[in-house]
């Protein structure tokens, strides 16, 4: 696909507008023009783009460059593990801060509960490091646990930046003396104009956490420092921009679409978007982990098989011990790098980081490494009735055929039964004759629920009253804040008027 993006759509998510030339792109310009409205980020051209993989490569380059930070260092990170890979970086950062940079941590309450403890937080603040917490728990928001600050980015001095899949932690570096495997990622080195649109989802990100930026703290865009053109988008809880963009370049993707992602978990209308273009004739290909750090994740993914495979979509599971990485590659034209999940809590519920490079060559490294990693991966095959890796692999014992335990054939079936029941009741599709009896298990299964129900209605009600009694009082605490606030707004009016009055010439 060919792509170029028209002045009228260069509009940054945080308002700067930039006008840009056409360049190699992924699409015609009615095209380009819809990537720019779904992702709500510009094409900025005049760039370099590095592609880094694993922790060999990425944690060296991070490191390099905190040592040679002059003026700042702003650090986005999902998770901060407290063990030997999180006191090197500690020990940069406070080194720095003690040099006289200012020093800017952000990491996300969720993502670091259990691995990293005050104490580790603390010495990062007494060594000079302004340290804050996205999203800790609020009486007053119950439910504001579901977003979570998932971005992974580093910025130095405005003229370098980093975005990837990878955290800090020994996980990813691994311990051969324990015959750990280092974790499969990807992420990249960015310079040049871009890099203020990276360093704006920080501040964006920063303010929501309490902080402030000031103007000395966002310098101008970088000059120009290649030819690549890219988009760094930058998405919000509820935005759902990656979601648009990933199903439109499902839509458009004419040969190839190369996916990686460590916790797959496709909606409804995205495995509609793979299968469409899979049957279509475009090569679609998705690599999962075969071992993951979180197995309900993996055996949900798992349960999504069948509807990609009926289709064409190719997919295969890695063998090493984990692949974290979230890429894509479309076409040799098209790639996407960065932190988003190819599933609903990435594209919906949290902030995101993601750079959409528009270059040929770049394009071809990221599927040179697709195509290496499938060296060292499973295809998974459908055979008959039944989604199975060959004979001999490593995942021959697929969920699907019970052989990873009982609590992954339980969410697998409970999936599949979920699935199955929503269509059945909303008549969205019709049913096959295996799905006809997953809906009547499903009949079965709800059946059982109302009857205990009806039978023990306190275990019931009791946990539905809680959490309705603490959603009531949260409620009514930002009700009455609203209120106050109004009568401030209200009671202070006559006397600005009376100053503004005062004021005037």
């Amino acid at each position: 696909m060919h792509a170029s993006l028209s002045d009228e759509a260069s509009i940054s998510v945080f308002g700067r507008r930039r006008r840009s030339r056409r360049a190699d792109r992924l699409s015609e310009p009615l095209a380009d023009r819809a990537f720019a409205r779904a992702s709500g980020a510009p094409l900025v051209e005049g760039n370099s783009v590095r592609l880094l993989k694993d922790a060999s490569e990425n944690y060296h380059a991070w490191l390099e460059a905190i040592a040679g930070a002059r003026r700042t260092i702003h650090f986005e990170m999902y998770i901060v593990h407290e063990d030997e890979q999180g006191a090197i970086f500690a020990n940069a950062l406070v080194r720095k801060a003690g040099d006289g940079v200012c020093v800017r941590l952000l990491y996300d309450w969720m993502g670091g509960f259990g691995k990293t403890s005050h104490a580790f937080w603390r010495r990062l603040r007494q060594g000079g490091v302004d340290v804050r917490c996205y999203n800790p728990p609020r009486f007053d928001h119950p439910l504001a646990w579901l977003s979570r600050d998932h971005r992974k980015a580093i910025i130095v001095d405005g003229r370098v930046a980093f975005v990837m899949g990878l955290c800090v932690g020994q996980t990813w570096v691994g311990d051969p003396a324990r015959h750990r495997d280092p974790w499969r990622d990807t992420g990249i080195e960015l310079r040049g104009p871009a890099v203020a649109d990276v360093e704006a989802a920080f501040a964006d990100a920063w303010a929501s956490a309490g902080g402030t930026l000031s103007a000395e703290a966002l310098v101008d865009p970088p000059p120009a420092a290649g030819q690549v053109a890219v988009r760094v988008v930058a998405t919000l809880p509820a935005a759902g921009g990656l979601l648009r963009v990933d199903q439109l370049v499902a839509a458009l993707a004419r040969k190839t679409l190369w996916l990686t992602d460590a916790y797959y978990g496709g909606t409804a209308s995205y495995v509609q978007a793979l299968s469409a273009a899979a049957r279509d004739g475009v090569d679609v290909r998705l690599l999962v982990p075969g071992a993951s750090d979180l197995p309900v994740v993996r055996n949900l993914s798992r349960a999504g098989y069948r509807p990609l495979l009926e289709a064409g979509v190719r997919i295969f599971e890695w063998n090493g011990s984990m692949i974290h990485a979230k890429t894509a590659v479309a076409d040799g034209r098209w790639a996407r790098v960065g932190s988003t999940n190819l599933n609903v809590a990435s594209w919906v519920g949290n902030r995101e980081l993601d750079v959409i490079i528009e270059n040929v060559a770049f394009a071809r490294q990221v599927e040179d490494m697709f195509l290496a990693d499938l060296e060292n991966a499973t295809e998974i095959l459908l055979e008959g009735n039944h989604v199975r890796a060959p004979a001999g692999s490593p995942h021959r014992d697929h969920p699907e055929r019970g052989g990873t335990g009982s609590s992954g054939r339980m969410m697998a079936g409970a999936l599949r039964v979920g699935r199955a029941v929503g269509a059945a009741i909303t008549q969205t599709r019709a049913l096959g004759p295996a799905e006809a009896n997953v809906a009547l298990a499903g009949a079965i299964l709800v059946g059982v629920l109302a009857a205990l129900a009806f039978i023990y209605p306190r275990g019931v009600a009791y946990p539905v009253g809680v959490f309705a009694a603490w959603c009531a009082l949260a409620l009514a605490d930002h009700a009455i804040r609203m209120m106050v606030r109004h009568r401030r707004r209200k009671s202070s009016a006559p006397q600005m008027q009376a100053r503004d009055a005062r004021q005037a010439p």
